[in-house]
């Protein structure tokens, strides 16, 4: 993440954040029931606005528009969110996020279906399930 990393309010970004580590921290069901809760609740209320995302083991995947002017702040929130409510299930653990996240401005030419669909995607491209219909860990604003 870098300090005073700006963004534009309105416009989508597709967020990437891995665990510390890239340690399988969301598999076990409890900690990422957690961590679903907390993404949920934060992209209804905080500064960023959730059309899809997914949770997999060890890193996160959002496609969002940004609420605010600062999309270091708003990411920040997000994971400290997520950390929060996933020590409070599971106990006190290692640092649960790596530092930063990788982000993508979507242009206007790009479909904002595609890059869903490829975020959705992620639990069959990783061979966790045969069809994303047996993923629980994932939200799209269309369905």
């Amino acid at each position: 993440m870098r300090k005073g990393r700006a963004g534009l309010r309105g416009q989508l970004y597709h967020v990437t954040a891995v665990t510390h580590d890239r340690r399988p921290a969301f598999q076990g069901f409890e900690a990422a029931t957690a961590a679903c809760r907390a993404i949920h609740a934060h992209t209804r209320a905080g500064d960023l606005e959730a059309l899809c995302w997914v949770l997999m083991p060890d890193h996160l995947h959002l496609l969002a528009r940004l609420e605010c002017n600062d999309l270091s702040v708003a990411v920040g929130y997000l994971k400290a969110r997520v950390a929060h409510e996933v020590n409070e299930a599971c106990g006190s653990a290692p640092p649960l996020w790596g530092r930063g996240f990788h982000d993508h401005a979507l242009r206007g030419d790009e479909n904002t279906l595609v890059v869903a669909r490829y975020i959705v995607a992620n639990p069959l491209r990783a061979g966790l399930v045969g069809s994303v219909r047996f993923y629980p860990y994932w939200y799209a604003a269309w369905l």
